[in-house]
């Protein structure tokens, strides 16, 4: 009887579906490897790493025909850990995505949770941002302090992204804080823009963070509203900043089978010791001024065949200001396609820090995926199987 019932909904359901010229699309990802861990605090961590190459989510997406080249369309997407089971992005139901908007003949407007628009095309050309463990944040930069791997979304999101036209796109972003009496305190800008042809990608973005310890690191449910949200120690001296600028720019170029790649970012905590943060040193909450990250990176890649891809990048992260740093790291991956929806995949990387961190401490090496280093080097190797439904 409940079979019964339950066929004849699904069959009133597409009949709706058919008539409106909508659809809904239920999709995701289950993703896992097996991850050996150099220095864990000074030991070594053999371990389960879930979504070590496209993060583990789930989501509805969906749109509706209006006519006249416009549609209403709509996201929601969740993460989650596939080890444990538990909700991702700190028990935020759909804290990957979740968006409603309406694109038509003069582009697309988009309101929610949703990816930032000043680093979206920056991102796509940088080997964290892809091919190099994105779903973990294995290959990001350091702390993934300039979002190219999209470690932070942004919440009360309003985008605006322009048609293409002739390889060239572009996207405005403005999220009001909504703090009462204030239109400044806690909002984000952001700009991108990008070009591509069948050679050649161009991206750049630009992003403006107001009080970032709350409207940028602390935008999921279990972040905290007086402490910090900060996670690293590549940053988390600096969670006390007044603002964050975050500029990035980037470039591909594809020769046959291989493409080389360059990116570079300057991210810069501004105004330190504006908004004191319960948790950090009375030395972190006297810092004044600006720190400053400058980073380079150059990557390559080289499609073998069809199915098989292999790929190496080397960045280098300078911090200075009130305290001085350098990282270096190397990523080396594979991604070898079964089928068009399970992957094998592979790789390691490697980080190595000089200097004097965010804590005013001897740096310490701390690849974003995993815990921090005891020490200046880490090093961190993962196979694992991904499948997308």
């Amino acid at each position: 009887m409940m079979n019964r019932i339950f066929a004849a909904a699904v069959l009133g359901l597409s009949v709706t579906v058919c008539h409106a010229q909508s659809s809904v699309t239920l999709y995701g990802v289950v993703d896992d490897a097996f991850m050996f861990n150099s220095n864990d605090g000074g030991k070594h961590q053999y371990a389960l790493m879930d979504g070590a190459m496209n993060s583990n989510r789930w989501g509805l997406k969906g749109n509706e025909d209006l006519g006249g080249g416009w549609a209403a369309l709509f996201a929601v997407e969740g993460g989650f850990s596939l080890n444990s089971g538990a909700m991702g992005n700190s028990n935020t139901l759909f804290g990957r995505q979740s968006f409603v908007g309406l694109s038509g003949p003069y582009g697309k407007v988009t309101l929610g949770r949703q990816y930032s628009a000043g680093d979206s095309y920056t991102g796509e050309l940088s080997a964290g941002g892809t091919w190099a463990f994105n779903g973990s944040g294995a290959g990001a930069h350091p702390a993934d302090v300039d979002n190219l791997d999209d470690f932070r979304w942004i919440n009360n999101a309003i985008i605006y992204a322009t048609p293409e036209y002739r390889g060239l796109s572009g996207k405005v972003m403005y999220s009001p804080g909504g703090v009462p009496g204030s239109t400044k305190q806690n909002s984000i800008i952001g700009l991108g823009a990008g070009y591509n042809n069948e050679n050649l990608r161009v991206g750049i973005g630009y992003l403006i963070v107001n009080n970032p310890n709350y409207s940028f690191y602390g935008n999921n449910a279990g972040s905290s509203t007086t402490g910090s949200n900060f996670w690293s120690p590549v940053d988390s001296g600096f969670a006390s900043a007044g603002s964050e600028r975050i500029f990035s720019v980037g470039a591909s170029y594809s020769i046959g089978p291989a493409t080389l790649g360059a990116v570079y970012s300057n991210t810069q905590f501004r105004d330190l010791g504006r908004t004191p943060v319960e948790g950090l040193t009375d030395t972190e909450n006297a810092y004044r001024g600006t720190q400053t990250f400058n980073i380079g990176e150059l990557n390559a890649t080289y499609q073998f065949s069809p199915a098989t891809l292999i790929g190496v990048s080397y960045s280098y992260t300078h911090s200075s200001g009130v305290t001085s740093a350098t990282y270096h790291q190397v990523n080396i991956g594979f991604d070898y396609s079964i089928s068009k929806r399970t992957d094998f995949y592979g790789g390691v990387v490697y980080q190595r820090a000089a200097g004097t961190d965010s804590r005013g401490l001897p740096a310490v090496a701390n690849i974003a995926a995993v815990d921090p280093s005891s020490g200046q080097n880490q090093t961190v190797a993962l196979v694992g199987i991904s499948h997308k439904f």
